[in-house]
Parts: structure tokens; sequence; C-alpha cells
């Protein structure tokens, strides 16, 4: 891009002040600084274009990989292999079977609950008092009238 040191500047600034003039040195001065910042600005909003483009690219090259590898999972292992079938139980809360022949179709099947997760005594947290212990408070003391 382009380079300038402190001499360049200086032989910039004095051809500057002999060709305007010093009358009229802040107005050019005031006018070129407007044209670089206009400059300034449109090559920013270029550089955040271009960034933009680069980033959307690279979002769909890796939108394309995640696909391709989500397909790859799924040949792998498909989905009906990964879930277990649920479990029914034909003797729901222990109830002796009346008979042992074909369920009722109209009732609704029943699953069989988990079974509950006992707490382990060492996660224990030790019981905590049911109240605060607090100093209670002294009386206010009222002011006298006068």
């Amino acid at each position: 891009m382009l380079d300038f040191n402190a001499p360049e500047f200086l032989v910039v600034g004095i051809v500057a002040l002999l060709v305007i003039g010093p009358k009229d040195l802040p107005k050019a001065m005031r006018f070129v600084g407007q044209w670089v910042g206009k400059a300034r600005r449109v090559a920013s909003q270029f550089r955040s274009g271009f960034d933009n483009m680069v980033r959307e690219a690279e979002l769909a090259e890796m939108e394309k990989k995640w696909a391709e590898e989500n397909a790859r999972i799924m040949r792998e292992h498909p989905p009906e292999k990964m879930l277990p079938a649920p479990v029914y139980d034909p003797n729901p809360q222990g109830a002796e079977p009346a008979s042992v022949a074909e369920p009722d179709e109209d009732a609704a099947p029943v699953m069989t609950e988990a079974p509950a997760l006992r707490a382990d005594p060492a996660d224990a947290v030790p019981d905590a008092p049911a109240t605060p212990t607090r100093k209670p408070r002294a009386p206010r003391k009222k002011k006298a009238e006068s």
C-alpha cells in the first residue's frame, strides 16, 4: 500500500504550502481529509462484505461436512437399533391374572415403571436445624416528648 515517512510528509507539506498558499491550505486539507475518510469507509465496507462472503462460504462448507458425517453415523447406527423396545407388563401391580389368554384389546397396555434409585448415604446432607437461631432484638426505646 502507500508508505509515507516523515521526510516525505515534510516535502508534500512544503509543496502544498507554496502551491495552494497559506490562506487556502486549511480548506484544502479539510477537503483532502473528507475524501480520505470516504475512501476508508468504502474500503471498510468492501472488506466487511468480503469477510461476510468468506464466512458464509465456510458455514456452507461446515454444514455440508456435518450433513455427510450425520449421514455416515445414521448408516452405521440405524435408529431402530439404538432404542430398546418398551416392556409391557401383562400383570400390573402384582395382581393374579384372571386368564393367561389374550389380553383385552380395548385395554391400554401398561408399561412397567423404572426402578426407583436409592440415595447414597455418603451423599446425604446432615440435618440442618429447623429454624435458624437468631438473637432476639432489643425493644426500641421511645423518644421522649419535649
